[in-house]
């Protein structure tokens, strides 16, 4: 689920710069062992990334979750 508020602002893919991992947020998962999205904007970990090949660019592993094909 896309957020629109601040720091994300409605884009798709959002970094957590402490694990270096991209989330798809059309695609999130939610629950336990989810992606915890709110979780990492709380902890001022999340940057809104411009599109996959942005965050792949900028080093960013994609999460096994939403996104699939983690290398980690």
């Amino acid at each position: 689920m896309r957020r629109w508020g601040p720091p994300l602002n409605g884009v798709q893919f959002c970094g957590n710069r402490n694990k270096m991992e991209v989330h798809d947020l059309d695609n999130e998962i939610t629950g336990d062992g989810g992606c915890q999205i709110d979780e990492i904007i709380i902890a001022g970990h999340s940057v809104h990334l411009a599109s996959l090949a942005d965050a792949k660019l900028k080093g960013y592993d994609n999460c096994a979750k939403c996104i699939g094909g983690s290398h980690r």
